[in-house]
């Protein structure tokens, strides 16, 4: 009788195993094609370049001070050079906090990308959720992330259903298999 319980769960098993549909999209591709996103990291690189020019110059100033400390450093006491030398590392300390700011973890680089990324990378998977929707897939995978798909069949690439969903489609292939 086990083995009869046994061998009918394992049959349902493995029809729902086969029941299940899928697909894959590859999000890289289709945010590319996005107006939207290539003007978020437009702006997002011209925001980088202006912080990492603040920076530099932030970074100049302290090398400054430390050879104008260098030049005067016969010149000034024991005390002087001391006090100079803890303004010189404190700067330091303010420049790579600042630069942890900006470009750290959680920083003002991270939240801005969120911010103009975010709501693009949403659009794209509202129409993926449509696109699996009407297509009945259980599962869709993204051939872009760290998936690593070793084989895709085009069959289940549904990156252009994706595209016409958000108004992107052309009239050639993706490309992305």
């Amino acid at each position: 009788m086990k083995k009869l319980i046994f061998f009918l769960f394992g049959l349902s098993l493995f029809n729902l195993t086969f029941a299940q549909k899928f697909g894959y999209v590859d999000t890289q591709y289709i945010l590319s094609k996005m107006p939207e996103y290539k003007e978020a990291q437009t702006e997002i690189e011209k925001l980088a370049k202006g912080w990492e020019k603040e920076i530099q110059s932030l970074y100049q100033k302290v090398q400054q001070m430390e050879v104008e400390l260098k030049v005067e450093e016969v010149l000034l006491t024991k005390e002087m050079r001391e006090e100079r030398n803890a303004e010189i590392e404190e700067n330091w300390k303010e420049v790579k906090e600042y630069q942890r700011s900006i470009f750290g973890f959680e920083g003002l680089y991270f939240l801005k990308k969120k911010e103009l990324v975010k709501p693009v990378q949403d659009q794209v998977f509202e129409a993926v959720d449509r696109v699996a929707k009407n297509n009945r897939l259980q599962i869709v995978f993204d051939k872009s992330g760290d998936l690593v798909m070793i084989y895709t069949d085009p069959i289940h690439d549904y990156t252009d259903f994706v595209l016409e969903d958000l108004g992107l489609a052309e009239n050639q292939s993706t490309g992305s298999n």
